[in-house]
């Protein structure tokens, strides 16, 4: 019956988000759990499929991670043949908060046969590459440029999968292609120098990179990052650091001031969107539940805890970067947090209005402090 449909495909969605949110938080085997437990009842649940292989790609499970991916592109629809024109424009992505890869959409059926498959075909030819199995890899990177001609997420990941197996002119004019398809995008850029590096394209290489610092500058420690959102960015950025050291070529490197700032940014974004999250779904515990919406509010507060469970990595910079025009947002994160546990204390709704309220303010000026 219809309305079944709709349970269904919510509960779909809270696996998936508990699994990407426990992903970014580097906890890898209890997001799996969450979507063995949805695949459990949707074996062919194409989302839920490739998520779980990028998780065990994350976690350097290649081996795992090729067998759900095989999985995962047997259940996609089928390619449909589509003629590549200069003029063709990206097929529509489900982009990362951070523009990293696309996530795959919840919903396969609202989206083109392409755009559901793409992820797939990315995490498949990705753990050949673990494998060195480089023919087949090099195969996945040909579908991949075939199924996506006006994609720019398809061309760069394709450019780099093509860069380790063969490499070649076929690799760079890829790179080449992704970054006229999306030149705001510093991935494309960051692929562009990744291949130019391994064609011994030095200057290339150079200007790419400087380019891709200069479109974000938080590339500069990618390396760092955890999660699956931006899984081909961390492996870029190591893949590409990693070849200009053994060719002693001197990269450009980020500004140390816009690299604390960013960092600290890209934490109170964080904190501010768990507590936007965690008090609106409060509020709506509340009126039936007030000794469960409480607990989730301590809850919240835990899991803010944990985003914070490495001061040395943001307290050192917070006070100069607060100088710099994120005191607002920072004070602002805090509030939230604060009235968030009053909540949890004393209840109240006037603290959850506050905080919500908190949450929204940090989030918006953290956003627009660049």
């Amino acid at each position: 019956m219809p309305s079944d449909a709709v349970p269904d495909q919510s509960a779909a969605d809270g696996y998936l988000q508990r699994a990407h949110l426990l992903a970014e938080l580097g906890r890898y085997d209890e997001g799996i759990g969450e979507l063995t437990a949805l695949l459990a009842d949707e074996p062919g649940h194409l989302p839920a499929l490739t998520m779980l292989a990028r998780m065990h790609l994350a976690a350097d499970r290649p081996a795992e991670a090729l067998a759900v991916a095989e999985t995962a592109t047997a259940a996609a629809p089928p390619a449909v043949e589509t003629p590549a024109t200069d003029s063709a424009p990206p097929s529509a992505e489900t982009p990362a908060a951070d523009g990293a890869a696309p996530t795959p959409a919840t919903d396969a059926s609202a989206a083109g046969p392409a755009e559901v498959v793409l992820p797939a075909l990315v995490a498949r030819g990705l753990a050949l590459l673990d494998l060195e199995r480089w023919k087949p890899a090099a195969a996945t990177a040909d579908e991949i440029l075939a199924r996506g001609p006006g994609d720019a997420y398809a061309q760069r990941s394709a450019a780099a999968l093509l860069s380790a197996s063969r490499n070649g002119q076929a690799a760079l004019d890829a790179a080449w292609r992704g970054v006229e398809l999306a030149p705001e995008e510093p991935e494309a850029h960051l692929v562009l120098g990744l291949v130019a590096v391994r064609l011994q394209l030095f200057d290339l290489a150079e200007r790419a990179y400087r380019e891709a610092l200069r479109l974000d500058p938080e590339l500069g420690e990618a390396g760092q990052d955890v999660g699956v959102a931006r899984l081909e960015r961390r492996r870029y950025a190591e893949t590409l650091e990693h070849l200009t050291a053994l060719a002693d070529l001197p990269v450009a490197r980020p500004d140390p001031v816009r690299t604390v700032d960013a960092g600290v940014r890209r934490l109170l974004l964080s904190v501010a969107g768990l507590s936007l999250f965690a008090s609106v779904l409060v509020a709506a515990l509340a009126p039936a539940s007030p000794g469960a919406s409480r607990l989730f509010a301590v809850l919240a507060v835990a899991g803010v805890a944990v985003l914070l469970r490495r001061p040395a990595t943001w307290r050192p910079g917070l006070r100069e970067a607060m100088s710099r025009g994120l005191a607002v947002p920072v004070y602002g994160a805090a509030v939230a947090v604060v009235l968030l546990l009053v909540y949890a204390l004393v209840g109240g709704p006037w603290s959850l209005v506050g905080a919500i309220t908190a949450s929204v303010v940090a989030g918006f000026t953290a956003f627009t402090r660049r």
